[in-house]
């Protein structure tokens, strides 16, 4: 058994003060993974049915043979080893804003780091995501223009409820085409959101995707005795995206 409560690492950054935490809880007999900022909970390893599930029902929409996909938001891992287990997968890129999230992966801090951290088709990027699906370049500074069959983006809370007002413009309709623009024809864009489906929000992804579901995930909840739920989005795209920079107006035909 762990130590009931220890702090394993927290920093300052520019949203705020990042921790780290391990508990052990007595009624479930098992150790607790948490991030928070500041003093809000971001993510904890007792919930992480629906962060697996962004990956496999985000995945499943594609026809591809073969993968290379982008992970918005690294957090405790779950949604990138849930990609890596979908044997098409042949690259993952997660795009991660908090350096010290990466590092916590690398040195072990978090129960997937070793295993994320050492699958060659992994790259863990320090970035902003959102800047990178406002760019030219997109998410991969190597490569510009380089499109990808699926973009999995666990950052805000949900649409409506975002962590900073600068990533707002991303779930408007100009800002889901701009996102557009980075995957290839099929290509799927899969939203987690803590939020019940938002008509508004299918709306807008329905402007620029052809097709677009909202799955309802539910899962046990041991604080409440019931069960909680969370939303994942997924929005295919058949027509090839524009790409940033180009005119948003529909090609003709």
């Amino acid at each position: 058994m762990s130590a009931r409560f220890e702090e394993l690492d927290w920093r300052e950054t520019p949203i705020g003060l990042i921790s780290l935490r391990r508990r052990w809880d007595r009624s479930l007999e098992r150790d607790v993974h948490e991030i928070k900022l500041d003093e809000e909970f971001l993510m904890s390893s007792l919930f992480t049915v629906a962060e697996v599930e962004l990956a496999r029902l985000g995945l499943a929409a594609s026809s591809a043979a073969e993968l290379d996909v982008v992970v918005g938001g690294l957090g405790l891992g779950y949604t990138a080893r849930a990609a890596l287990e979908d044997p098409r997968v042949r690259s993952l890129r997660v795009v991660e804003s908090l350096d010290e999230v990466i590092e916590w992966h690398h040195r072990g801090l978090l129960p997937l780091g070793a295993e994320l951290t050492s699958d060659p088709r992994t790259r863990l990027v320090h970035g902003d995501f959102f800047a990178m699906a406002d760019s030219e370049t997109g998410f991969d500074t190597g490569t510009s223009r380089r499109r990808f069959h699926a973009v999995l983006l666990d950052i805000d809370h949900s649409p409506t409820h975002v962590l900073d007002p600068s990533h707002a413009w991303l779930y408007e309709v100009e800002g889901l085409r701009r996102l557009a623009g980075h995957l290839e024809p099929g290509g799927v864009f899969a939203l987690w959101s803590d939020d019940p489906p938002r008509e508004e929000f299918t709306a807008a992804l329905s402007e620029v995707f052809d097709t677009v579901r909202a799955h309802v995930v539910t899962f046990d909840n041991p604080y409440t005795g019931g069960e909680s739920g969370n939303t994942v989005y997924t929005a295919v795209l058949e027509h090839p995206g524009w790409s940033v920079g180009e005119s948003t107006e529909p090609p003709p035909g």
